[in-house]
């Protein structure tokens, strides 16, 4: 099983994105869209583990208390690793210091089980795309400099989730595991 540990995004920030990646979409073949309904803003990506290891992961989690409620603004676009030649384009989340410490939090909960930490540093982001080829990027990248910054809208998270990651032909599907309040004395 592929594992992961995120915070979702609300239905009126999905709907935003959706509207921008509908107008982009056509100019950039050369990437893969993400669907809105799948966006979320990854804390850990814990990648492969055995079935076995899923309730010791979950009971982990679960002890993890936070003082409360996140607040992010989603808002205007980049590229992974740059705009030049990209691997992603995201949309920039900017949020308080406590996102990068949640982050941090989830993967002290798990080291101990083996999930190993992270080597880059934590950069929040919503994934639009992933590039295949960079045909249409030239594109792309007018469009957005016709269009100029841009705000998505708020998102207040108060909880995250273990999810499940399943890679198809059309996309990867996700499954919510199991939920874990952000509320309770750290």
């Amino acid at each position: 099983m592929r594992l992961f540990v995120a915070l979702d995004v609300g239905e009126a920030v999905r709907e935003r994105l959706g509207a921008l990646i509908r107008e982009l979409a056509p100019l950039c073949p050369g990437a893969r869209w993400v669907q809105p309904d799948s966006m979320h803003v990854t804390l850990k990506f814990i990648g492969a583990v055995a079935a076995e290891e899923v309730e010791r992961i979950r009971a982990a989690l679960a002890t993890l208390a936070w003082p409360g409620p996140i607040e992010m603004v989603i808002r205007n676009t980049g590229f992974f690793p740059n705009a030049k030649h990209p691997r992603v384009f995201w949309a920039g989340i900017e949020a308080p210091p406590a996102l990068s410490e949640l982050a941090a939090a989830v993967e002290a909960q798990l080291e101990p089980l083996g999930v190993p930490r992270e080597s880059r540093a934590f950069h929040p982001h919503l994934t639009l795309a992933r590039f295949k080829s960079e045909a249409g990027l030239a594109q792309l990248q007018q469009a957005l400099a016709r269009r100029g910054p841009v705000e998505f809208g708020r998102v207040v998270a108060t909880r995250f989730h273990l999810y499940e990651s399943r890679l198809r032909t059309s996309g990867a599907v996700y499954t919510r595991l199991a939920t874990f309040p952000l509320e309770g004395v750290r």
